[in-house]
Parts: C-alpha cells; structure tokens; sequence
C-alpha cells in the first residue's frame, strides 16, 4: 500500500511541477526575458522542482 502512495505523490509532484516551470517561462516571456532549455537542462530542472515540490507535500 506505500508503494501506492509514493507513486500518487510522485505523479502528483512531477505535474506540479511542469505547471510552475511553464508557468515561470511564460511569465517571464511576457516580462521580456527569452529563456530557451536544452532537454539535459530542463529534465535537471524538473526533477529538481520535483523533489522541491514533494518535500512541501509532505509538510
């Protein structure tokens, strides 16, 4: 049953996750800024705001 769980949180964390990084790209599109990520910078991005997004799920 844990291993459900921490499949439910992980999902749940790596769609969080891609919405506040698009969401930080695109705002900062319409600020003016040009941010363009190489596929290795932005899977190290996301996994990170993954972990991020986990650690305050557990909160």
């Amino acid at each position: 049953m844990k291993y459900l769980y921490a499949l439910k949180d992980l999902v749940i964390s790596l769609f969080i996750s891609t919405i506040i990084i698009y969401g930080l790209n695109i705002a900062a599109g319409y600020a003016g800024a040009d941010y363009t990520f190489t596929n290795g910078e932005a899977f190290i991005v996301w996994i990170l705001m993954a972990i991020l997004v986990n650690n305050c799920l557990k909160r």
